[in-house]
Parts: structure tokens; C-alpha cells; sequence
């Protein structure tokens, strides 16, 4: 089978589609784009990532059997996903609805608001009272939104692991950043997240690449 080449850096987002690309066990070429050194505005990379964002992959052998760039998490989970068959992305069409709306929870929540959590609570220069405070607040409601459903079902499209879980995990695993006691204030979020690490696929894809 052909390698995919696979476009990424340590962030929630590049783990997404390594841990995504372990579960299919599909081979793949890690190529590093250091975000800290702007490797992502290099006209190369911005041919296959239009938005300059990692991760992007490149699929030799797409679905006309043609050369394929893919960009955006969510897509790209949805493409690998779709090219093996793989039950991560149901084919019934309820639960393939339930699960395509937490994967957008993550797109359209989980990813953003955490994402700048990430940014005011740890990396920015100064101090922002405000964005501080309204990034965390939404972070622990996002938590507790997981959290309700977590205590009804063992994933967050139901029964079974799917590509909702990929997606929002990695993101989750950041907590300490937020400002969270995740394991008394989210007990059900905490667990979840304890099942899905023991996946070795997951251990595996959180670790691409290895950051110096």
C-alpha cells in the first residue's frame, strides 16, 4: 500500500490524524513542520494546506487512484475513515449524524475555545484579565457539556470509539493548561479519557512527532 504522507506537528490538531492513521494502520510518512520556525507559510506546504495550518496529508493513491491533498482535521478524519471502511465513521445513517454532530461539537468548540484557553492561560506575553477568564470559563462549560454526556454513554457519538473521540481527545489531554481539576470537576470526561489513552493506536499517534 502506499505511503501517505502525512504534514504535522506536536499540536492537538497533528495528533489527531497520527493517532487516526495508527487505529487504520495505515502507512504513513511523517514530515515535520516546526509552526514555531513559520514552516507552515512555505509556498510548498501552503499547496497542499491552503490555510497554512498543519496537519495536511497527501494520499498517493486517492479515491480516483490520483494523488490527493487533504486538509482540515475533520475532513481528513472523515477521508481515512471513508477510504478503508472503517466502522470509526458509521455508515448507518442516525448514527453516522450523532457522530458527525460531536465531531463538529470538537471542530466548532472544543478546538477553538481551548485552543485560545491554551493561548492566554499559558503562552501569552501579558497578562489579559478578560481573555483569560473568558477562555477558561468556556473551557470548564465545554468540559461540563462532555462531561453530561459522558455519563450517559462510554463515547461521545454512544457505544462505540469513533471518530468523535479522535478528535476531542488530544485536545482534552491539554486540561492542565485550562485550569481544571478534570478528575473531580469532569469524573466522567476523566474517564473517558483513561479509556481512550490505554488505546496503544492512541499512545502511538499522540507521540508524532517527537517534539526536541
Amino acid at each position: 500500500m502506499p505511503m501517505i504522507d502525512l504534514y504535522t506537528w506536536g499540536t492537538p490538531n497533528g495528533c489527531k490524524v497520527s493517532i487516526m492513521l495508527e487505529e487504520l494502520g495505515l502507512p504513513y510518512t511523517v514530515h515535520r513542520v516546526d509552526i514555531g520556525a513559520d514552516e507552515q507559510f512555505a509556498p510548498a506546504f501552503l499547496a497542499i494546506s491552503p490555510n497554512n495550518k498543519i496537519p495536511a496529508i497527501v494520499d498517493p493513491d486517492g479515491p480516483d487512484g490520483a494523488p490527493i491533498s487533504v486538509f482540515e482535521t475533520g475532513a481528513i478524519l472523515v477521508y481515512l475513515a471513508e477510504k478503508t471502511g472503517s466502522d470509526l465513521w458509521p455508515t448507518e445513517p442516525r448514527q453516522r449524524m450523532v457522530t458527525l454532530q460531536w465531531l463538529m461539537f470538537q471542530m466548532g468548540g472544543i478546538g477553538p475555545f481551548l485552543g485560545q484557553a491554551n493561548h492566554f492561560l499559558k503562552f501569552a506575553k501579558e497578562e489579559v484579565p478578560y481573555a483569560m477568564n473568558r477562555y477558561r470559563t468556556e473551557a470548564h462549560r465545554l468540559y461540563g457539556v462532555m462531561d453530561r454526556r459522558l455519563a450517559e454513554v462510554p463515547y461521545l457519538a454512544g457505544e462505540s470509539y469513533s471518530i468523535a473521540d479522535i478528535a476531542s481527545y488530544p485536545w482534552v489531554m491539554r486540561y492542565p493548561w485550562h485550569e481544571i481539576d478534570l478528575e473531580t470537576a469532569c469524573p466522567h470526561v476523566w474517564a473517558w479519557a483513561q479509556r481512550i489513552g490505554a488505546r496503544p493506536a492512541v499512545a502511538k499517534g499522540m507521540a508524532v512527532p517527537t517534539l526536541p
